[in-house]
Order: structure tokens, then C-alpha cells, then sequence
């Protein structure tokens, strides 16, 4: 049976917090680009030129059916070399974090792609027929009137997909970067107290993503009301 000394985490709580601030980040960047960048693709993917539909239904189809842990292993051994070509970077430059933001931000981007073009296929047609009357052109109508009503209805899953952001997180191990799994992975291995380490993480997890998800419920709760 395992004896459980919870001594170590105390002092490692710097350290953890150093991984917390690296998972923060990630997730926050991942985020903000996902939204933006997913927001083009579900505008492409809405449009009438064939083309542009089609190189996002790809984009979207080929992220979404690719595991996200494959998705980073790429970005790892790409994204260093770009790094080396396009800023002159010396060679060997740590690069584990750029790597992972890209390939977060990319391939969160194609999840936010579908919740976005939902979220503008709920508002009304007639709200865009009103914008054309009253002489907006169709990206005035998209930018004044779809949009703004179209992220209202999808706060709930953009925030629940935000969550699952910061879940997924935990996997930027694949690159050994420091995050907070990989600092309590690392502390509980050093000490030898690898389980109290790792439960410990879950339980941070766990309080965070149930209480974000709470907020997020209680937010749906509100603008249902």
C-alpha cells in the first residue's frame, strides 16, 4: 500500500506555479487566435466562392480528424526550422513554446471554425435581408449585425471548448515543456512522490475546469432567461 507524504508539494508550489503561468499562456493565446482565425474559416466556409469553402472545409476536416498530440509532435520538429530561416535563430534555440502555441492556436482554430459557423447560421435570416435594406454590404451586415448576435448565442460553447483548451494542455509533454502537469511530473519524479504530484495536479484541474464550467453554466443560465 502506497504511504502518502504530501510534504513535498509545499515547497514545490513555486515551481508549479511557474507551469501554471505556461499552461495560462498557451490557453490564452490559443484562444484569442483560435477565435480570430476560426472566425475567417467559418466565413470561408459560408461563402459562395467555391474555393475559399472548400480550403476551409479541408482545414477543418483534416485538424479535426488528426489527434492533437500528432498535431503538436509536428509543430515541434517545424516550427524550430522556420524559427531558424525566417529570424535568423541560432540553431538548437529553445523553441518548445512558440511550437506549442502555434499548434494550438491552429488546430483549436478548426473547433472554433464550427462553433462560429453555427453560431452565425442561428441568426435570422431576415437580420441580414434588414441590413441590406437599410444599404449595409454583406461584410457591414456580418460585422454589425451577424456577429455581434451570433457570439452571443455562442458564449456557452466557447467558453466550454476553452476549457477543454485548457485540459488538452497537459499535453505539450510530447515536447517536455514545463507546463503545470509536466512541473508536477517532474517534482513528483525528483522526490519520489510522483503519485501525491500527479493527484495533487488532478485536483487543481478539477476545481478549475468545474468551477469555469459553473460560470459558463450559470452564464447560459442568464442569457436564457
Amino acid at each position: 500500500m502506497h504511504d502518502f507524504d504530501w510534504s513535498s508539494i509545499p515547497g514545490a508550489l513555486p515551481f508549479l506555479w511557474d507551469g501554471m503561468k505556461i499552461s495560462l499562456e498557451i490557453t490564452a493565446l490559443a484562444i484569442v487566435a483560435g477565435i480570430v482565425w476560426g472566425t475567417l474559416l467559418a466565413l470561408m466556409r459560408l461563402s459562395r466562392f467555391r474555393a475559399l469553402s472548400w480550403f476551409a472545409a479541408g482545414y477543418v476536416n483534416l485538424f479535426r480528424s488528426v489527434p492533437l498530440v500528432m498535431v503538436l509532435l509536428w509543430f515541434f520538429l517545424i516550427v524550430p526550422q522556420l524559427l531558424e530561416i525566417l529570424l535568423g535563430l541560432a540553431p538548437g534555440t529553445d523553441a518548445r513554446l512558440p511550437s506549442a502555441m502555434v499548434g494550438f492556436a491552429l488546430f483549436e482554430s478548426a473547433y472554433y471554425s464550427e462553433i462560429i459557423r453555427a453560431g452565425i447560421q442561428s441568426v435570422p435570416k431576415g437580420q441580414i435581408a434588414a441590413a441590406h435594406a437599410l444599404g449595409m454590404s454583406y461584410g457591414q451586415a456580418m460585422r454589425l449585425v451577424v456577429l455581434p448576435q451570433a457570439f452571443r448565442n455562442m458564449v456557452p460553447l466557447l467558453l466550454t471548448q476553452a476549457i477543454i483548451l485548457f485540459q488538452d494542455t497537459s499535453l505539450v509533454y510530447v515536447s517536455a515543456l514545463a507546463d503545470f502537469f509536466g512541473a508536477a511530473y517532474k517534482v513528483g519524479d525528483r522526490d519520489g512522490r510522483l503519485v501525491e504530484l500527479l493527484l495533487f495536479a488532478g485536483a487543481v484541474y478539477f476545481v478549475l475546469c468545474y468551477s469555469a464550467s459553473l460560470l459558463a453554466r450559470r452564464y447560459q443560465k442568464r442569457a436564457g432567461a
